[in-house]
C-alpha cells in the first residue's frame, strides 16, 4: 500500500478513490489546477514500483521547470532510499541519458527528449511499468506525448498510462483523441463542485465588473472597423472569403492562399488577396487592442505598421499606412494619449489592486493575453503604494522580448517570499508551475478557450478564501468570449460523461469477450 512510504502528507478521500481506478486502469484525471494530480500520480508511481520492483516509472512535463517541479515534489514526500530519480533534459549528453535510464527507477523529462531518445534508439520502454503524462490535453496531433505513448504500448511488458490534466477540453471529438493516443479505459472527472472535493476547498468570491467603452475610443474604433470592412469587402469581391471575417477564420484563409501560391500558382486572385488578406489580419489585431487592451499598447502596434512599411517590408502595409483614415486612426490615438486617455480597463483595475492591497500580505496574479499588457498593467501597478509587480511571461522567442526559465524560476522564489506580491502574467503562468496560492485572479480580458479559463482559476481558494475577478468591455468581444468559455466548459463536462459511458460500455464488453 503507497501509504506506508508517503512522508508528510495524507491522501484526501477523492484521491485515494481516484487512484484506486488507475491501479486497474489506463486512467485520465481531469482534476482543477492545485487539488493534488500530482499526489495521485505519486501514490501509482509507488504501487507499481511495488508490483514491478526491476522495472521503472516514465514522469513526462510540456516543459523542463515543470519536469524539476515534478521530481522536486516526488522527492519531497518520498523516503530518500525509495530509488534512484533523474531529470532528463536537452543539456544532457544522449549517450549520458543512456547511461543514466539504466539505473534511474523514475525519470522526469519532456517527451521531446525521450521521444528523440527512442527514434535514436537509445533506449526503450520494455521495462517501463508506469507512463505519467502531465498536462494531457497536449495529446493531439503530433505532438511527442503521442509517440511516446503509442511506443510505449508496444514495446512495455507491463504497460500502465495515467493522463493527467485540469481540463481535456470542450471537444467531445478532441477529448476522444486524446484518450484514443493515450490507450485510456478511464476517466476521472472532479470539478470544484464535486461533494467529495468542495469539502476540502475554500470560498470562491466571483466577480464579473462590466465596463463600458468609452465615446472617445468609439470614434476611433467606427474608423477602424470601416477600413477593415474595406479590405473584408475586397475579399468577397475576389470570391476567396465565404465565412464570418473573424481573425481566425482569416488566418486560416491567409494559410491557404500562402501554400496555394508557395505551389507555383501564378493566379493574380490571389496575389491580391494574399495582400487584402494580411491587412485584414493587421486591422482584426488592432481592433482586438483597441476594444479590449490598453490605449497605449493599440498605439504602439499603429507603430509598428508605420515601421514596416518605412522598412518598405510589403506594399499592402505601405499602401496601409498612406490611407487618411489609418492616419486619422494613429493621430486621434496619439492625442488621447497626450491627454493621459487610457482604456477603462486599466482604471478599474488600479481600484481593485488598490482595495486588494489593503491586506497587506495579499498575493493577486493578473493574467493577460498580450505581453504589452502585462508590461504596462505592471508599470502602472508599481505607482501603487505597497504593490511589488512583476511581469511574468514565457521564452524569449526574439531577443529581449521574454524571460528565460532561470529568470522565471526567480520571480517565483520571490512571489513565494513576498519580494514581489503581484504577478502580470501571460498565459505561462496557466500551466503546471508551482505558484503559490493567491489571494485574487484577475483576468484583466475574459478567453474563450475552457482549459484556459479552467487553469487560471485554479490559482486561488484552495487554502485560503480566494477571489475571481474578470473584467469585461461591454459591446466588444469580450463579451462573447467570456460567453463562448461558460459554454465550452458546460460542454466538456457533457463529453466527459458521454466519452466514460462509451468506456465502460466498451470495459464491459471487453469482460465479455474474455469470460
Amino acid at each position: 500500500m503507497p501509504l506506508k512510504f508517503l512522508q508528510n502528507i495524507i491522501p484526501r478521500k477523492y484521491q485515494q478513490d481516484i487512484f484506486e481506478t488507475c491501479v486497474n486502469k489506463n486512467c485520465l484525471v481531469v482534476l482543477p489546477t492545485g487539488i493534488g494530480k500530482t499526489l495521485i500520480a505519486l501514490m501509482l508511481a509507488i504501487k507499481r514500483i511495488e508490483q514491478y520492483p526491476m522495472e521503472k516509472v516514465v514522469f513526462l512535463a510540456p516543459t523542463k521547470p515543470l519536469a524539476e517541479q515534478h521530481l522536486n515534489y516526488f522527492k519531497k514526500y518520498l523516503p530518500e532510499l525509495f530509488g534512484d530519480m533523474q531529470l532528463f533534459t536537452g543539456s544532457v549528453k544522449p549517450e549520458q541519458r543512456k547511461k543514466i535510464y539504466k539505473t534511474a527507477d523514475i525519470i522526469f523529462s519532456t517527451p521531446q527528449c525521450v521521444a528523440n531518445d527512442l527514434k535514436n534508439n537509445l533506449y526503450n520502454l520494455q521495462e517501463v511499468s508506469l507512463l505519467i503524462e502531465d498536462e494531457a490535453h497536449r495529446c493531439t496531433k503530433n505532438y511527442d506525448y503521442n509517440y511516446v505513448a503509442q511506443t510505449y504500448i508496444k514495446q512495455a511488458m507491463n504497460p500502465r498510462i495515467l493522463g493527467l490534466t485540469a481540463s481535456p477540453g470542450s471537444n467531445t471529438s478532441s477529448i476522444r483523441e486524446i484518450c484514443k493516443n493515450l490507450s485510456i479505459e478511464e476517466v476521472e472527472l472532479r470539478t470544484r463542485q464535486s461533494t467529495d472535493v468542495s469539502q476540502y476547498l475554500q470560498e470562491l468570491k466571483f466577480e464579473k465588473i462590466m465596463l463600458d467603452f468609452p465615446p472617445e475610443l468609439e470614434e476611433i474604433r467606427h474608423v477602424l472597423k470601416k477600413l477593415f470592412n474595406s479590405y473584408v469587402e475586397e475579399l468577397k469581391k475576389r470570391k476567396v472569403l465565404w465565412e464570418p471575417p473573424t481573425k481566425t477564420n482569416l488566418i486560416n484563409l491567409q494559410k491557404k492562399i500562402s501554400s496555394s501560391l508557395s505551389m507555383g500558382s501564378k493566379n493574380f486572385n490571389y496575389m491580391m488577396g494574399a495582400s487584402a488578406c494580411a491587412q485584414a489580419i493587421k486591422l482584426q489585431h488592432a481592433l482586438e487592442l483597441l476594444e479590449t487592451q490598453t490605449l497605449y499598447s493599440f498605439n504602439k502596434y499603429l507603430k509598428t505598421l508605420f515601421d514596416q512599411a518605412s522598412k518598405k517590408q510589403s506594399k499592402g502595409v505601405v499602401k496601409l499606412v498612406a490611407n487618411p483614415e489609418f492616419n486619422f486612426i494613429f493621430m486621434s490615438s496619439n492625442e488621447l494619449l497626450a491627454k493621459n486617455h487610457e482604456h477603462p480597463k486599466l482604471k478599474k483595475l488600479i481600484e481593485i489592486i488598490t482595495k486588494e492591497n489593503s491586506n497587506s500580505n495579499s498575493k493577486i496574479i493578473v493574467f493577460t493575453q498580450f505581453r504589452d499588457t502585462a508590461s504596462i498593467v505592471s508599470k502602472n501597478l508599481n505607482n501603487i503604494s505597497g504593490i511589488k509587480a512583476k511581469v511574468f511571461v514565457g521564452q524569449a522567442k526574439k531577443q529581449g522580448s521574454g524571460l528565460s526559465q532561470k529568470q522565471q524560476k526567480k520571480i517565483i522564489e520571490d512571489f513565494s517570499e513576498g519580494k514581489i506580491n503581484t504577478l502580470c502574467a501571460t498565459c505561462i503562468a496557466e500551466e503546471g508551475l508551482d505558484i503559490p496560492e493567491v489571494n485574487a485572479v484577475i483576468f484583466y480580458e475574459p478567453i474563450p478557450s475552457a482549459i484556459r479559463a479552467i487553469q487560471r482559476a485554479g490559482r486561488t481558494a484552495r487554502l485560503m478564501k480566494g477571489k475571481l475577478i474578470i473584467l469585461i468591455t461591454k459591446g466588444t468581444r469580450d463579451e462573447a468570449f467570456y460567453y463562448v468559455s461558460k459554454s465550452r466548459e458546460r460542454k466538456m463536462h457533457k463529453a466527459i460523461d458521454t466519452i466514460k459511458q462509451t468506456l465502460s460500455r466498451n470495459n464491459k464488453l471487453e469482460v465479455q469477450k474474455k469470460l
